[in-house]
């Protein structure tokens, strides 16, 4: 694996506040990387220290191979970490023309990137007519014109509606499929389960998960059960190899599998054992879940 940002305990503080806390994690060529927590994460922390907009307290990364400069190496960065910022009176083509010329990259190059974000038959159209949907995926297209190596998004679909946020997380996936590696910052979790391969998970500066999404999300799930005879069902469940942690609440028992089992296999067990179940669900744990159960452990801990 080609890594392509590094970074080794990393700490940022802000007088008295950590924003960043030892944070290690590599980027490597080729995924879709999320960096996912909640507002005052130090998410936008990270990507302005590894972007050379932040100084850093401690610790240190390091682009591509480590013996570039990282002054070379944003070269080959495309960053998006503020609103998109344009010249209204002017066309998107115009626009363009002008961030080419500070990143020394042909005009050929506006066309290519206008049509990946799906802005081409409205190259002539001024900034300011655009909604906001069309100003973010004009930055991505900005973004994109000196074809870099990675492509770092800080929460891409704030403020967008229902098809705005569709459009940007499509393009995000198309660009993806052609290779080029992309760093993305969300609050969403519902975002990193779609769009990324990769998850590094903060609460307040502090890494909880790194890894892959799916691995994240690779428990076996869980049954939602009722019966009229529910201290006998726990009993049977806490009893059984299969499960591990056992919750009830009021009616409804909910028991997370340690292994794999289908739903007829349970309700057989059940029934051989005298239980006839009045409500039987079977569910796949959502990243959601796995995210609230490892911020949970760690407010436990605190």
């Amino acid at each position: 694996m080609k890594p392509i940002l590094t970074i080794n305990n990393l700490t940022k503080k802000f007088g008295n506040l950590t924003a960043v806390s030892n944070l290690t994690f590599t980027i490597n060529k080729g995924n879709v990387y999320g960096i996912l927590g909640p507002n005052g994460s130090g998410k936008s922390t990270t990507l302005g220290i590894v972007l050379n907009v932040v100084n850093k307290t401690s610790g240190d990364f390091k682009w591509f191979d480590g013996n570039t400069t990282t002054h070379n190496a944003l070269k080959k960065v495309g960053a998006i970490i503020e609103r998109p910022n344009f010249y209204p009176y002017m066309t998107a083509t115009q626009n363009l023309k002008l961030v080419c010329k500070i990143k020394g990259v042909d005009y050929g190059k506006i066309d290519e990137k206008l049509e990946i974000v799906g802005l081409l038959e409205r190259k002539n159209s001024k900034f300011s007519t655009y909604s906001l949907g069309m100003k973010q995926r004009l930055a991505i297209a900005s973004a994109l014109l000196n074809d870099p190596e990675i492509l770092i998004l800080d929460e891409p679909t704030n403020g967008l509606d229902p098809q705005g946020i569709h459009q940007i997380r499509e393009i995000i996936k198309q660009i993806a499929a052609k290779g080029t590696t992309i760093l993305l910052a969300s609050h969403l979790l519902d975002e990193v389960e779609k769009v990324c391969s990769h998850v590094v998970v903060l609460r307040k500066g502090v890494k909880l998960y790194s890894g892959r999404v799916d691995e994240m999300i690779s428990s076996y799930g869980f049954f939602e059960l009722k019966c009229n005879n529910q201290n006998v069902l726990v009993t049977l469940l806490e009893n059984h190899p299969s499960f591990g942690r056992i919750k009830v609440q009021e009616h409804l028992v909910t028991a997370f599998l340690k292994e794999p089992m289908k739903s007829e296999e349970l309700n057989k067990f059940l029934f051989e054992k005298g239980i006839v179940l009045t409500h039987l669900v079977q569910r796949k744990e959502s990243l959601e879940e796995q995210f609230l159960q490892l911020t949970d452990a760690v407010q436990h801990q605190n």
